[in-house]
């Protein structure tokens, strides 16, 4: 994260704009998911996540719609466009996970792993020399 960053926050939105977000302080982490409920909800092979503390993110723009997945999951989405713009989880209470695509400054991010690599797609090749987690991350 650059000293802007820090002072104005990181930005993002959907595809239409009218959600908008920013988170202030650094990720947490960065990652791939190819677990089959993330392959859906975006309809691409796989899904690169960055986790943030739940209180340094912050909706600016109109507030997205959230669809329950599964008990204590919420998929937020823009209802005008349907981009999907994070995930919720009561497993981890302290963090939002967003869509890194989403983030203006989307190339600066390094993804550090590959989780749910079980549920990959067999077409998919893993050569970026990334972790693997045949499970989520650190399992």
């Amino acid at each position: 994260m650059s000293e802007r960053d820090a002072m104005d926050g990181t930005k993002g939105r959907c595809l239409c704009g009218r959600v908008t977000f920013e988170y202030r302080g650094p990720e947490i982490w960065c990652g791939h998911c190819h677990c089959e409920s993330c392959r859906r909800a975006t309809a691409s092979p796989l899904t690169t996540w960055v986790g943030v503390a739940r209180g340094a993110c912050r909706f600016t723009g109109a507030e997205p719609s959230a669809y329950a997945s599964s008990p204590g999951v919420r998929r937020l989405f823009c209802s005008h466009c349907g981009s999907p713009i994070a995930y919720e989880s009561d497993r981890w209470p302290d963090e939002t996970h967003l869509y890194a695509a989403l983030i203006e400054r989307a190339r600066d991010l390094a993804p550090q792993f590959h989780s749910h690599v079980a549920e990959k797609l067999p077409w998919i090749r893993l050569t970026d020399g990334l972790p693997q987690y045949d499970r989520g991350a650190g399992g």
